[in-house]
């Protein structure tokens, strides 16, 4: 029963712990099924999540097996290829989806050949990803990648206007590459003057890329005042659609560089011929326009050079215009001072002042900076860096506070390589000129040296049309201003102005014994001496020859004062003067006349200074004389007397009388000496003494002895035809008549147009006059004796002829000047010289003959001493061309004196 019980107990046991555990199997499989039911809950819900996600992808995705089996597709892959999303199926075969393509024309082949196509791409086992255009125009990118199982996926998406979308994209970076060559500004701008497109050029000058200039305007750019002038110009090309071609405009780029631009901008239109913006292209113009500027301001200077503009504007023109064609670069020109030892200042309109101000002046010198240096040696001095050069160790300290750092410098020089300045370029770098910069030098240093030279030339010219070659005073062309401006200050003043006219005397004796050369240096000796006894407001004048005028400016009106000046001006005059072995003293005549007195305008007062100095002289010279007015009236009358004296000659006023030289052994007349007279159609007769010197003076003598030489020689031709004994015409030649080439012409002319014989021809001469040239005269007179005409010394015993110049003299007598002849019968002294000239011609065996005879007690003493021929009032005064032919009448008939 126990055991029973037992057994009872343990299956009953054992059916307790079968159910417990059928319990829990079912409780397991339960919670089993719902963690499973969970899972595929959740599966699903994640495969609806991923079919949505792919559904929703924008490109075509589709899964296949290693059977080429679809798996899944999403949406988009059949809207793809134009297939209706229910007829494709997962487990469809690819070459049904290929049959469905087909008919929906979305192939880019047949369907075999697609097939075909597409297991070779699925045998490999690298993805790839290709393009295929579709019949329908279409563009479609695929993706393939390949799984591990066999199968594959892949990804579809028409491309079609993304690769439009490339083309434009390229194109338009083909279009940017292209204008990016150009090498000028290329842009386009929008209707609000934004750039649109700007090529490299553009964006570089700029400091930026092309792709940042877009959106930009020129305000973004430039400066204000520039950007709205841009700004204007182009909204003016976009209201009148007129395109603007070639216009220089200026701007300043990234860096600060100033630029010409030759610019182009043309309206851009639409289909509708609207204007929606504009296109430009500009042109780096600067290097072509500073050539032209260049080339202009050259052709600037060299014309400011031909109208005499002054040095300093025509110098700092140049400057200018080097300084415009440089960057960082400043210039100077130095100009050499007449001594050749110093610069000056000539123009530097860049160069810090106080610098400027701090070199005018330097000397030159082997160590003297680079200008100084330049000068010194002739030759161009290149110092690239001012704080190291030996050159500047004297100077650098100067130039230190203006940062110069380099400084070129180049001499001037003249056509005859005189140094005539210093041109200098200096820069705040240390550094070389380029070549281009050293062609400027070049330019600029021989612009310079034309500029310089031409402004000592005018210097040169302006001196010597207003001062005196020899002595450097003052001359007639500036005496008339300073004398205007004495007059125009005693006025205001009340003061006397005092003209002082001075002649030296007896000058034209120092010119004829010791020669010009001599004569200049008595000139200058006395000009220096007339210098330093007036003031420096007082003016010395040179008018010509020995001529000079002294202008004292500012006198009291006190004639003591300037008596005492005058003086003083006479004693320093006559000081002995050194001419080689000879010692000088020269006397001079003055006359004066002051301001307001004797005249109130400046040709007054030299007129009226001109007659008070001819006074001095006829008061014996050496002598200074005020003004009178009685001198002006015999000025006056001797001005008129020379204007009528040019026109009696054309007038026929001048006829000759004729005086008998007579032999005082047979007492026959042998000659005539032929005397002018003038026959003033209102004055009457008017002696020799009145006009000969005059027209010595004024040269009138040379025509008016032509004339005497003819007549005489025609007249006494018409003698030897009236029968009368045949005789000697004597024509007297003055100095100037001697010293002309042609005279033996003239003297041919008259014999040959009179038919005279030469040898009835006798020319008179001076002694002075053949001592002045001693050869020419010789020279000359050989000639005349050549033709037959004879000659003779005039008033021989008054000049200084020497026995050894004498006796070379092709002379045939000597006249005794009637000097010595008017005293002889009393005076000792005449009869001296009177009979010493007998002696002398007799020795020489020459005719003497005394002129001036006119008592019996003068011709004894002639005959006493052997004297050969007479002429004078004792035998007959000067007669007619008439009486003459009568006294040789009544000579034949036995008479020896005239009627």
């Amino acid at each position: 029963m126990v055991a029973e019980s037992s057994r009872t107990a343990v299956e009953t046991a054992g059916q307790t712990h079968l159910a417990a555990l059928s319990q829990l199997a079912v409780a397991s499989y339960e919670t089993l099924e719902r963690e499973l039911r969970a899972t595929i809950a959740v599966l699903e819900a994640q495969a609806r999540r991923f079919e949505m996600a792919i559904d929703n992808i924008p490109q075509g995705i589709c899964f296949f097996d290693v059977d080429e089996r679809l798996i899944l597709c999403n949406r988009r892959y059949a809207e793809i290829y134009r297939i209706a999303p229910g007829k494709l199926q997962a487990g469809m075969r690819l070459a049904d989806i290929i049959e469905h393509r087909l008919a929906a024309g979305t192939l880019a082949m047949d369907g075999k050949a697609y097939l075909a196509f597409a297991r070779s791409i699925n045998s490999s086992t690298s993805s790839r990803t290709w393009t295929t255009e579709l019949k329908d125009g279409r563009t479609i990118q695929v993706g393939h990648q390949p799984m591990p199982d066999g199968g594959w996926v892949a990804t579809h998406e028409d491309v079609t206007e993304i690769a439009a979308s490339r083309v434009m994209v390229s194109e338009r970076v083909s279009l940017q590459a292209l204008i990016d060559w150009v090498p000028d500004y290329l842009w386009v701008k929008d209707s609000e003057s934004r750039f649109v497109v700007a090529n490299k050029a553009l964006a570089a000058d700029h400091g930026r890329d092309p792709s940042e200039m877009i959106g930009l305007n020129d305000f973004d750019l430039h400066a204000p005042e520039l950007a709205r002038q841009f700004r204007a110009s182009e909204q003016d090309l976009l209201r009148s659609g007129q395109p603007m071609v070639d216009r220089e405009e200026f701007i300043v780029d990234a860096s600060g560089t100033g630029k010409w631009l030759s610019s182009t901008k043309v309206p851009l239109r639409n289909a509708g011929d609207e204007i929606f913006g504009l296109i430009g292209i500009a042109r780096d113009i600067t290097a072509r326009k500073q050539a032209d500027d260049l080339r202009d301001g050259q052709a600037h200077i060299l014309e400011m050079i031909a109208t005499s503009a002054p040095l300093p504007e025509v110098l700092e023109r140049l400057i200018r215009l080097i300084e415009s064609q440089l960057s960082g670069i400043v210039g100077s020109v130095l100009l050499l001072d007449e001594d050749g030892a110093h610069l000056h200042h000539g123009a530097a309109p860049s160069l810090a002042k106080e610098y400027t101000h701090a070199i005018d002046g330097t000397r030159i010198g082997p160590k003297v900076g680079s200008c100084g240096t330049a000068a010194y040696r002739r030759e161009p001095v290149i110092v690239t860096d001012i704080v190291s050069d030996p050159l500047w160790e004297d100077f650098r300290d100067l130039v230190r506070p203006y940062g110069y750092r380099s400084c070129w410098s180049t001499p001037i020089l003249s056509h005859t390589g005189v140094v005539l300045g210093v041109f200098a370029m200096y820069s705040k770098t240390v550094r070389e000129p380029t070549k281009a910069e050293s062609n400027l030098i070049d330019f600029t240093t021989r612009i310079a040296g034309i500029a310089i030279e031409r402004k000592l030339a005018e210097d040169r010219i302006h001196f010597m049309a207003n001062h005196d070659a020899l002595t450097g005073l003052p001359n007639r062309a500036l005496l008339g201003d300073r004398l205007s401006q004495a007059i125009l200050y005693a006025q205001r003043y009340g003061r006397w102005v005092s003209v002082v006219f001075i002649d030296l005397d007896n000058f034209k004796l120092v010119n004829d014994t010791l020669g010009h050369n001599a004569g200049d240096m008595l000139l200058k000796a006395v000009a220096s001496r007339m210098v330093e006894c007036v003031r420096a407001t007082d003016t010395v004048v040179r008018l010509g020859g020995d001529e000079f005028v002294i202008v004292l400016f500012d006198q009291d009106p006190n004639v003591d004062l300037i008596a005492a000046t005058l003086q003083k001006i006479r004693t320093a005059i006559v000081e002995p003067v050194c001419l080689g072995e000879h010692h000088i003293r020269a006397t001079a005549s003055m006359g004066v006349a002051n301001y307001p007195d004797d005249g109130a305008t400046t040709d007054m007062l030299l007129a009226n200074a001109d007659a008070a100095m001819y006074r001095a002289k006829e008061l014996g010279r050496d002598n200074f004389q005020f003004y009178a007015p009685e001198f002006n009236a015999t000025a006056q009358e001797k001005f008129l007397l020379q204007e009528e004296l040019r026109n009696a000659l054309a007038r026929a006023e001048f006829t000759l009388l004729y005086q008998p030289q007579v032999d005082l052994r047979s007492g026959n007349v042998f000659a005539a000496e032929a005397l002018i007279r003038w026959n003033h159609p209102s004055l009457g007769l008017i002696a020799p003494m009145k006009f000969i010197p005059m027209a010595e003076e004024t040269g009138l003598i040379v025509p008016i002895g032509d004339w005497v030489l003819h007549e005489a020689c025609r007249q006494n031709k018409a003698w030897q035809d009236a029968g009368l004994p045949p005789l000697v015409v004597c024509v007297n030649v003055s100095a100037r008549q001697f010293k002309e080439k042609n005279l033996i012409s003239h003297v041919v002319d008259a014999l040959t147009d009179s038919g005279l014989e030469a040898k009835y021809l006798e020319l008179e001469v001076t002694e002075s006059l053949i001592m002045q040239d001693v050869e020419m005269a010789v020279a000359t007179m050989n000639q005349l004796q050549s033709l037959g005409v004879q000659i003779s010394i005039d008033d021989f015993g008054t000049g200084y002829s020497s026995l050894s110049a004498l006796k070379t003299f092709p002379v045939a007598r000597l006249k005794i000047d009637k000097s010595f002849i008017n005293d002889l019968a009393t005076d000792e002294n005449d009869q001296a010289v009177a009979s010493a000239v007998i002696s002398l011609g007799q020795k020489l065996n020459l005719r003497v003959i005394a002129e001036g005879v006119e008592t019996d007690d003068q011709i004894a003493f002639l005959r006493k001493n052997n004297c050969d021929e007479m002429q004078g009032y004792h035998f007959s005064k000067p007669v007619s061309a008439h009486g003459i032919a009568r006294l040789l009448y009544k000579e034949q008939d036995g008479h020896t004196s005239p009627e």
